[in-house]
């Protein structure tokens, strides 16, 4: 019997403690994690797919935001003043300077239909192809940007300047027969004309013009960049589709989508490494 004790008390000393089974637990997790965040390959059939849902259902809740239009124009009303207390109320001047040359404005209303989508996929592809380490990472950027900006226009609907009434903003598209905006003429019924807050045409050419001074090679390029994002705030406030504050609120939206790739990798998208295992940018 004792020789019987003596066995058992050594199969009980050989078991490990259970405080070394916790200990290892959190080393489990931190290995886990670590995984989820390191870059990895992205996948081409994954990534058009992952863009065409995310950009129908981005069209499909911002077009099935109830239209607001009496809340929406008390809004307008309230940030037109704000700005003029502020003295940042330039856009009705810019609007009616640009609208005086005609080819400049028709020129700004085909700009402000096509290339806020054509340089965004452009430079997604780009990513893609020459900095696969970094692709995800900024295209999380890019998706948390436009995710907290569609709660944006459920909770402010805004009436863009053109649709106010009294202030004398000129609809350059109707004025010019351009299809220069979704939210104006014939496919005005197809897109929510009161979701002008926050600007993701702001929103995406920063995040396109950070993206391209941060990482292109030429420094011509990486000044187009920089300037893109400039240019599209003189083509949203020229054509009368958004206010100097939508524009702001493009810009908090564009931190959050940062501040989330942060949180997630504990980097900025444009320090992490250029390539990723199995793969090599040309």
């Amino acid at each position: 019997m004792g020789e019987a004790t003596v066995g058992s008390l050594e199969g009980r000393t050989a078991a490990p403690p259970p405080t070394e089974e916790r200990a290892d637990r959190p080393s489990a997790e931190r290995d886990f994690l670590r995984e989820l965040r390191s870059p990895r390959r992205p996948r081409l059939w994954f990534e058009v797919l992952l863009i065409a849902v995310s950009y129908w259902t981005y069209s499909l809740v911002r077009n099935a935001v109830p239209e607001q239009r009496d809340q929406a124009l008390r809004n307008a009303d309230w940030i037109w003043r704000a700005e003029n207390s502020l003295h940042i109320a330039v856009e009705r001047t810019v609007n009616h300077a640009v609208d005086s040359v005609t080819w400049l404005i028709v020129g700004m209303n085909y700009y402000y239909a096509t290339l806020h989508f054509v340089l965004t996929i452009g430079v997604l592809v780009w990513l893609y192809r020459w900095h696969p380490g970094r692709y995800a990472a900024a295209r999380l950027a890019l998706f948390a940007t436009t995710a907290v900006a569609l709660a944006g226009y459920y909770l402010y609907p805004l009436a863009p300047p053109r649709l106010m009434d009294g202030v004398d903003f000129i609809d350059t598209v109707v004025v010019h027969h351009t299809w220069g905006s979704m939210a104006s003429g014939n496919l005005a019924d197809v897109s929510n004309q009161y979701a002008a807050m926050p600007s993701m045409h702001i929103g995406w050419s920063t995040w396109c013009g950070v993206t391209i001074a941060a990482l292109a090679g030429p420094v011509w390029v990486r000044v187009l960049g920089a300037l893109y994002p400039v240019a599209t705030l003189v083509v949203i406030v020229a054509t009368a589709n958004h206010f100097l504050l939508d524009a702001v609120g493009g810009l908090l939206c564009l931190g959050f989508g940062f501040a989330v790739v942060y949180g997630w990798y504990r980097s900025s998208p444009y320090a992490l490494p250029r390539h990723v295992a199995g793969i090599q940018a040309p």
